[in-house]
């Protein structure tokens, strides 16, 4: 029988009922009722062409073709209990995968992630610069993003969506502000590759920019700018996301609390 053919609920049915000799008892392990541990049975029989059980004045009895197999089907689930508690390792483990900005990371994501680490100083850190990087491709755990929201994934906004105005002059754009004083208006005198780089031009005189407002706080926390501009909402916010299996991860969940709170 072909892998993809094989009944296993039916097999962990007659797994259980083989262990107890009892439907009651397999129905009580299985949380079903002994009806539905017989339909099972049936049906697998059926699949088979064997019988499985028979009845005798002192209960159930496995029969010779049933016994062939036992030993076989539960080395297999132990396989499968196994599998499963490899696959579920990760939870455990210490090491997160995270996609960031580069400018997000250096200036307010780092020591975040360094003052986490004093807690749990098993932890270790795999960083990608790539913030759209393929959760499966790039195995992430986590990614931070500039949207206007997570998506098809689960996500948590880090600060406000707001954005503010730093330095004087002609505009900066940067591919989140491309054209900071319109569409179709005169193209600006500076387009830069990141919200980081926009940040440092009018920190350097170069002009002013229209940059994400937890960002630019950082920089004024770091000292790297003098003073903020007016505050405007907008639609987009930083975003920590990420599928939901990697979501529900305990490690996961405890830095998504933290880097959140």
């Amino acid at each position: 029988m072909k892998r993809t053919h094989l009944p296993l609920n039916a097999l962990r049915v007659f797994d259980a009922a083989a262990r107890h000799l009892s439907f009651t008892r397999a129905a009580d392990e299985l949380a079903v009722t002994p009806a539905a541990v017989g339909q099972q049975i049936r049906a697998l029989e059926d699949v088979l062409g064997v019988v499985l059980f028979r009845r005798t004045p002192k209960g159930l009895e496995l029969t010779d073709e049933a016994s062939a197999g036992l030993e076989a089907l539960r080395t297999g689930f132990l396989h499968f209990e196994d599998a499963v508690r490899a696959m579920q390792a990760g939870q455990s483990s210490h090491v997160y995968t995270i996609a960031a900005p580069r400018e997000f990371f250096a200036t307010w994501l780092a020591p975040r992630l360094a003052k986490f680490r004093q807690t749990n100083a098993a932890v270790r850190y795999n960083l990608v610069s790539d913030e759209d990087a393929d959760f499966t491709e790039a195995n992430l755990d986590l990614a931070v993003r500039w949207a206007e929201g997570p998506g098809e994934l689960e996500g948590v906004m880090l600060g406000s969506a707001s954005r503010v105005n730093v330095g004087d002059g002609c505009w900066i754009a940067w591919p989140g502000d491309p054209a900071p004083e319109g569409e179709g208006c005169e193209a600006p005198l500076l387009n830069v590759g990141d919200a980081g780089q926009a940040l440092a031009a009018a920190a350097a005189g170069m002009g002013r920019a229209r940059v994400p407002a937890l960002l630019a706080q950082s920089w004024l926390d770091n000292g790297r700018i003098k003073a903020l501009g007016d505050v405007e909402e907008c639609r987009q916010s930083y975003w920590l996301v990420a599928p939901a299996p990697q979501w529900r991860q305990k490690k996961v969940k405890a830095l998504v609390a933290f880097l959140s709170a």
